[in-house]
């Protein structure tokens, strides 16, 4: 036994000193990381022109979109829920704390479910703000919720809709095929997936960033200090500044409804797109399309310029949802 604990204990020293040396190398590296990043960031920014702009309010607007947080659970991996309510087919499930090193495809995997299932289940509405520490509920078949939009649909609809089995949602939910469900309730779909303007949307991929060359992020979106009065201010979109006449895209296919000119924006452009997006693109030097144009992530729309209340040569972009002004750099890859 002695003999055992020493050579334990040994081991445990030398895995020490080991773990000492990985970290005070790693720590070597991230610092010089930081280092070469803001070398590289600096001379960036020392080539060209600061430029900001773009509306801002001193208050926070009706029409700001507040994203949801995941939903919480209990600390650790738990014992499974009963969710729903059939005997012979239940769903149930597990509460799941992310760690490091953590993807929802990862966990998805883990569990034998989909990504679009955690998703749906935990009201997942940015996967990229997922972090060390939250909790997810993990349910033990794939699936996603569905909540009633109307009164009067069925399983039977529902499940034509997913392109999914009815008797299997019917089963799970206890609800018979063609009773009337009102609206506002909500069922686990099994196997269905989500659309895929919302699995764009939610992993970051459903936008092309409307700049292609070199450009940086002179003022965020959200709050900050005013370029113009020094008081704090609610920043409508992202100013992206790049040289004067950097060509401008479309993020998203659409059609154009309006370009002009007014003392906020400068020249600006306005396109309409499907799921109930506008894009606004403002301070332009040139608009290069007209009014009922129809767009494609290819085409050109207008150039970079300072026109209207501006800093510098920079475009000011500014998507709405439904009317609701939504942070571009949750959208875009």
């Amino acid at each position: 036994m002695k003999k055992f604990l020493s050579s334990a204990k040994n081991k445990i020293e030398s895995l020490s000193l080991k773990n000492a040396f990985q970290c005070l190398a790693v720590t070597f590296g991230v610092c010089a990381l930081v280092l070469t990043g803001a070398v590289v960031f600096a001379n960036h920014r020392s080539s060209f022109v600061k430029g900001q702009g773009g509306f801002e309010s001193p208050t926070l607007p009706v029409s700001e979109e507040m994203f949801e947080g995941l939903a919480e659970g209990q600390t650790g991996l738990g014992e499974p829920s009963q969710l729903q309510f059939d005997d012979s087919m239940t769903v149930s499930y597990f509460s799941y704390r992310v760690r490091s090193g953590d993807m929802i495809g990862k966990i998805a995997e883990a569990f034998d479910v989909t990504s679009d299932t955690i998703i749906s289940v935990n009201n997942i509405r940015n996967s990229r703000l997922l972090q060390i520490g939250d909790y997810l509920k993990i349910p033990t078949m794939p699936g996603i919720l569905y909540t009633v939009k109307k009164d009067g649909e069925t399983v039977d609809t529902i499940a034509e809709k997913y392109k999914i089995d009815a008797i299997k949602c019917s089963a799970i939910n206890h609800i018979a095929l063609d009773s009337a469900i009102n609206a506002g309730s909500t069922l686990f779909v099994p196997d269905a997936e989500l659309d895929w303007v919302n699995r764009q949307e939610i992993n970051g991929d459903l936008f092309r960033k409307p700049i292609r060359a070199r450009w940086y992020r002179s003022s965020r979106f959200g709050w900050r200090e005013s370029p113009f009065t020094g008081a704090r201010s609610y920043h409508s979109g992202v100013d992206m500044a790049c040289p004067m006449g950097t060509l401008i895209y479309a993020a998203l296919p659409g059609k154009v409804t309006s370009t002009g000119y007014n003392a906020t924006y400068g020249n600006y452009v306005i396109i309409a797109h499907h799921s109930g997006y506008k894009t606004l693109y403002g301070h332009m030097s040139a608009i290069l399309c007209h009014s009922g144009q129809y767009v494609t992530q290819d085409s050109r729309i207008g150039k970079v310029g300072s026109t209207g209340l501006s800093t510098g040569p920079h475009l000011h972009f500014t998507v709405f949802k439904n009317g609701k002004q939504v942070n571009p750099e949750n959208l875009w890859n």
